[in-house]
């Protein structure tokens, strides 16, 4: 098929356009890239994230669109070639899961590294600026910087940073780094000898984490050579194969992702209850249990989406699928995917 090029808007500093800048590289999508601002023509989407992609809409107009996860679908049925999503629905599900603990969990010790350290406040936001506008002063450049860096520091509690939860935070990232070493060394991607939606959300975050934060980034290097290896293997595999004998079987992969799937049935899933616990109730504030431990965050209505998109994706899938799925998510401590939305 005459593949269309793709548009889209997005900063270095962001680990959405990130995943997905490496997914379209992956799959081999045409596109153009449009650093920190599109054309003054085109349409703002009616949340303001990163990265935006501009589809043509059926009267020839242009969509924005955002939210990485649904782009990533869409994409599934524009090119079906070198997909980034199993065929067999047990194992989607579990590249489903993964890909949502990257892309809302992980961001939060990718902000909590980037804004609570001051080293890597430093770091960052002189880059945020000339990654965005090039040619700036640098005196003004500086005075951008301060102003970035005071009102993002302050956005901090958004994602659950604060000093009860630094070393919850923290502690959580050291885990993953472990754990997706141990997962590389099997077959080089989380699902198998084949990258997934799963394994470019990872990549997103860690974009950050082990490249420009300088905290985290020493931290990744001495935790895992492989990791940090990995992260720069991944951010063009254009030229990697794609073939379906690529994945691991379902049965495999409940073997070796069982780790993985404990830990964000540790960290996550618990979040993702109190969050939607607070929303039912109209609380303003999520305060539960992670890990033992007290935490506590203002209540984020999107996250409460994802914990409905998981649900319901569980309970689309067909018997003898969710079977397989269900007792290792259970002893995981991940049975609140089987529950009713």
């Amino acid at each position: 098929m005459t593949k269309t090029t793709l548009e889209l808007k997005g900063v270095a500093g962001s680990p959405y356009t990130r995943k997905m800048l490496a997914l379209l590289r992956y799959r081999r999508i045409p596109y153009i890239l449009h650093w920190g601002e599109a054309p003054e023509a085109y349409p703002e989407p009616r949340v303001k994230l990163l990265p935006t992609v501009y589809f043509s809409g059926e009267d020839g107009e242009r969509e924005a669109m955002v939210d990485s996860t649904p782009i990533i679908r869409r994409l599934e049925t524009m090119y079906p070639e070198r997909s980034a999503l199993p065929r067999d629905p047990g194992l989607r599900f579990l590249s489903d899961l993964i890909e949502d603990y990257a892309d809302e969990w992980l961001t939060k010790p990718m902000f909590h590294y980037r804004w609570a350290h001051k080293a890597d406040r430093e770091n960052i936001a002189p880059l945020l600026i000339y990654w965005q506008r090039p040619t700036c002063s640098a005196a003004e450049a500086d005075e951008l910087a301060q102003m970035f860096t005071t009102r993002q520091a302050d956005r901090l509690s958004v994602v659950g940073s604060n000093p009860d939860t630094a070393a919850l935070i923290e502690e959580s990232y050291v885990r993953f780094v472990e754990l997706l070493d141990a997962l590389i060394l099997r077959k080089g991607f989380a699902l198998g000898a084949r990258p997934s939606a799963a394994d470019f959300a990872i990549f997103g975050q860690l974009s950050q984490l082990a490249m420009v934060e300088p905290t985290p980034a020493a931290l990744t290097r001495k935790l895992s050579a492989r990791v940090r290896a990995w992260v720069d293997r991944v951010e063009d595999l254009s030229g990697a194969s794609a073939n379906d004998e690529d994945w691991f079987s379902l049965d495999e992969a409940l073997l070796i992702l069982k780790p993985l799937l404990t830990e964000i049935g540790r960290v996550y899933l618990p979040f993702l209850e109190g969050n939607a616990a607070a929303l039912q109730a109209g609380d303003g504030q999520v305060d539960c249990l992670i890990d033992g431990r007290r935490w506590h965050q203002p209540v984020f209505p999107y996250q409460g989406k994802c914990l409905a998109a998981l649900q319901s994706r569980f309970r689309e899938l067909a018997p003898e699928s969710a079977d397989q799925l269900a007792p290792v998510l259970r002893d995981c401590g991940c049975g609140v995917l089987r529950a009713e939305a």
